[in-house]
């Protein structure tokens, strides 16, 4: 174990996600001397700020704000670098700080060079996948919960777990959600392959981040690459080309959504889908769990705030708020999970934001058989062009509301389901979604 106290630490980003706060407050409990350093100012920063407000008036962190200085990269002893911030290996204040021989690291880095080793390989669950891996991850854990094993969650879902280390006994299970950046800078860092590994589904995203698709598939195949004999790969049926990244001695289970078939409280195939791989990895974690009380924990899991959430039904119209949605494939899955309830026709879409340099033409072409397509954010001009003129440029949410009053009659379906993240106009997807839930409220 590193040894923190008295280390002069930069912490690069708070973060949207808590990942950011969270080490930062682990730093500081290990008696680092910490300077949090991030590109936004202060006034969208409340919250984080509000909770870092004790260590910053002790003095123990100090905050620069709405910049970055060279000097706090190459000065330090340590930099732990935000996991969202773009092509890393490009970035000016990083490749300072490598260049002044500053060891540069991440949240989950450290969690996995914290982690126990009996719990780091006998006892992790890492999901990754394109869309589908919050779920998934949340189903996970419900699941184990519910058949009364100890499960923490962490990575990508949630913040970060390195407050929680203390609480982490050899009986537990850590499932972790992670993303494409995160298995990059673990690979990079501390290569690590998880017990039990899960994959989801795999298509084009996050190219602002790798700068190619094949970037983003080879970092998303980190999470097999490392696996040793005797654990479990879960790989999704549709990605057969996965299975050359399996490792030898590595078990393979392809999940089967025919192990789930019963009622589910959380609409669509996909979300079948996500309960059979979760239950496979529940399986495989421990095979000494009752299989009917894993799957009943899975048809009644509520699912999370902002993926695929039903809001309300306002003079017969249903509002659906799918904020997580940030690639189009998974406002394809949404609607999909929807039509066997609601004919398309009478499905009415709000759908871009920033722009990750994807092709959002599947969403703009939905302009023809959709009740109407919305199109906000940085993206929406795109989504207007390709389809032809027929979507609604709107800019934002509440200009979104005001045509959508206008044309909505009973028995339609609105739906928030941006297909782009939410930077620009938001902070992260779960403000834009409680932006979607209040404009809900006042209709």
């Amino acid at each position: 174990m590193r040894t923190l106290e008295n280390m002069r630490v930069t912490v690069m980003g708070l973060g949207r996600f808590g990942g950011g706060l969270g080490v930062t407050q682990w730093l500081a409990s290990r008696g680092a001397q910490v300077l949090v350093t991030d590109m936004e100012p202060a006034e969208k920063l409340g919250a984080s700020l509000a909770a870092l407000e004790p260590l910053t008036r002790s003095g123990q962190v100090t905050l620069r704000l709405g910049e970055h200085n060279v000097s706090d990269f190459t000065t330090c002893d340590l930099v732990v670098a935000n996991a969202a911030v773009p092509t890393p290996w490009n970035n000016r204040f990083l490749r300072a700080a490598q260049a002044a021989s500053i060891e540069v690291t991440t949240e989950i880095s450290l969690l996995m060079e914290q982690l126990p080793k009996h719990t780091r390989e006998q006892r992790t669950i890492a999901i990754t996948g394109s869309v589908g891996k919050s779920t998934t991850t949340a189903m996970i854990a419900h699941a184990l919960s519910t058949c009364g094993v100890d499960a923490k969650v962490g990575g990508n879902l949630g913040g970060s777990l390195l407050g929680e280390l203390s609480t982490i006994t050899p009986a537990t299970w850590v499932v972790l959600e992670l993303s494409s950046a995160q298995l990059h800078w673990i690979e990079t860092i501390t290569p690590f392959s998880p017990h039990i590994a899960v994959v989801t589904a795999f298509a084009e995203n996050h190219l602002d981040w790798h700068g190619d698709v094949t970037h983003y598939r080879e970092s998303k195949r980190h999470i097999l690459r490392h696996q040793r004999r005797g654990d479990t790969a879960v790989i999704a049926k549709e990605l057969d080309d996965w299975l050359a990244s399996v490792q030898p001695g590595v078990h393979v289970i392809r999940p089967n959504t025919q192990d789930v078939q019963t009622e589910m409280l959380l609409p669509g195939e996909h979300n079948r889908a996500n309960a059979a791989a979760a239950r496979a990895a529940c399986m495989a974690a421990i095979p000494t769990l009752n299989k009917d009380q894993v799957v009943s924990a899975l048809s009644g899991y509520r699912g999370l705030a902002h993926r695929l959430e039903f809001v309300r039904e306002v003079n017969g119209v249903k509002f659906y708020n799918d904020s997580k949605s940030t690639t189009p494939g998974a406002t394809l899955t949404a609607l999909a999970a929807l039509a066997p309830s609601v004919p398309m026709q009478r499905v009415h879409l709000i759908a871009g934001g920033y722009d990750k340099k994807i092709s959002l033409r599947d969403i703009a072409e939905l302009s023809t058989k959709l009740a109407g397509v919305y199109a906000v954010g940085q993206t929406a001009q795109a989504i207007v062009s390709d389809s032809g003129g027929i979507a609604k440029d709107c800019g934002t949410l509440p200009n979104a509301f005001v045509e959508i009053k206008q044309r909505v009659k009973p028995g339609d379906v609105v739906l928030l389901s941006p297909g782009c993240a939410s930077w620009g106009q938001f902070e992260n997807f779960e403000q834009r979604g409680e932006l979607f839930k209040q404009l809900v409220e006042g209709v």
